[in-house]
């Protein structure tokens, strides 16, 4: 007579959040995989929900808690983590029944907890999971973690406090982590941290073997080794450090894509100095420059804060004018919010909300213009696009070297039918608006 299993219990899980609150979920889950747990589409069928939230902005805490309330009212047994389980008091005074609260980056706690909620029946068989572990992004493309923490201390950020300092991951354990992904499928690697630009200053001193050769825990070093790993590396959260430098020639090689995701947050040097980061806009004009003879085709993607305590409207004019100087292909920009323990709470002058809206919608409208500009000049181009979609129509959607998923734009491709998912493809541009391109495939 056959051997009958016991049921595994059923974990959910709700991710909010920043790609690297997706990361830590994606942990959460290949360890719960590999302790023999299933996984739950929806509240009514699982034994658990794990809600890993975020705490950055007001928002996000206020959105954080309606996840855990929508969670406890679908199923009643609720274990939350992630950034705002440094509040745990908060959570359990609007929700006493969650069994536990559990802080970011917490595994074996987040882990241990679920154990306690849901113990796994006794069995001797092992349910394995994939080398690669579990995923909650498309096969073909992952994020890949190298650091936690930060080292800054932005007057509006409260990540440290979150977080904790810079920890920076082994090189070696980084790269075997790249070549799982990319055994299991993985065409673009999104390389993510706090702050990219400071890895492996903490361990700056301890090179790791791999394959036959030491590798350095620096950036470009870093950088260089998973361009040999992966088709797509992108690099994201990059403070425009000195030695940003020399990942340009990297790019130039094609090892690494000619992408850089940099958090400028403004270039008035007033509102800079406020915000406690470095204040040099005009250094930087000159780098850029200077990237973009040695990779011509980089794109620059940034976020800007507007309204920020002190903003006058002639620091703003500034950062717009900065902009027709700097023209960065891609940037998203935030109304200021005070976050509960950031010290710009306590900063003088207040920018009325009326005032913010405004600056927000202008200051959109600057980075539309531009970007609708150098999007046209594609027109007649062939990029190499990867495909994320594929319709019944023929019609497939992709993204080039310029566009990092979710946040960036999309290219719309005709008599497309026969492609896959994950494929990369050169693509000839017909038309283009102002966030997105047009084109059909070469092959």
């Amino acid at each position: 007579m056959a051997t009958r299993l016991p049921e595994a219990p059923k974990v959910g899980m709700v991710s909010l959040g920043c790609p690297k609150n997706l990361v830590d979920s994606e942990r959460i889950l290949t360890k719960l995989r590999s302790d023999g747990y299933a996984l739950s589409p929806d509240y009514a069928g699982a034994d658990v929900v794990l809600v890993n939230t975020c705490g950055f902005l007001d928002s996000a805490k206020e959105e954080s808690l309606e996840a855990i309330g929508e969670a406890i009212a679908e199923n009643g047994r609720v274990i939350v983590t992630g950034c705002m389980g440094k509040e745990a008091e908060v959570i359990r005074a609007r929700f006493p029944n969650v069994l536990a609260v559990t802080g970011a980056h917490q595994y074996e706690e987040v882990v241990g907890a679920v154990h306690d909620a849901a113990p796994m029946p006794p069995s001797p068989f092992v349910n394995l999971v994939p080398d690669s572990g579990l995923k909650l992004t498309p096969r073909h493309y992952s994020y890949l973690k190298i650091s936690e923490g930060c080292n800054h201390r932005c007057s509006f950020c409260i990540i440290p406090s979150l977080r904790g300092d810079l920890v920076s991951r082994r090189p070696d354990a980084i790269l075997r982590e790249a070549e799982k992904l990319v055994a299991a499928g993985t065409k673009e690697l999104l390389v993510i941290s706090q702050d990219t630009s400071a890895y492996g200053i903490d361990i700056r001193k301890e090179p790791r073997a791999w394959k036959g050769r030491e590798v350095v825990p620096h950036m470009t070093d870093l950088a260089r080794e998973l361009g040999q790993i992966a088709p797509w590396v992108r690099l994201h959260y990059v403070y425009p450090y000195p030695h940003v430098d020399q990942v340009i020639p990297l790019m130039a090689e094609g090892l690494v894509l000619p992408y850089l995701d940099i958090p400028f947050q403004h270039a008035a040097p007033n509102v800079l100095r406020a915000m406690k980061r470095p204040a040099n806009e005009a250094k930087v004009l000159e780098r850029l420059r200077g990237w973009r003879e040695i990779a011509p085709d980089i794109a620059i993607r940034s976020t800007f804060v507007v309204g920020f305590p002190g903003e006058t409207e002639a620091d703003f004019q500034y950062l717009l004018d900065w902009l027709d100087e700097a023209q960065l292909d891609r940037v998203g920009a935030f109304r200021f919010e005070p976050v509960e323990g950031a010290s710009a709470n306590d900063l003088p002058g207040a920018v009325p909300e009326e005032v913010k809206e405004e600056r927000y919608a202008r200051i959109m409208e600057k980075t539309a213009a531009i970007s609708a500009a150098k999007l046209q000049a594609k027109i007649g181009r062939t990029l190499e696009v990867i495909i994320d979609a594929v319709d019944e129509d023929g019609g497939a959607t992709g993204r080039s070297q310029a566009d990092a998923p979710e946040i960036d734009g999309e290219v719309f491709l005709r008599d497309a039918g026969h492609l896959a998912q994950g494929d990369i493809v050169a693509v000839e541009i017909e038309d283009a608006d102002e966030h997105d391109l047009y084109g059909v495939p070469l092959a």
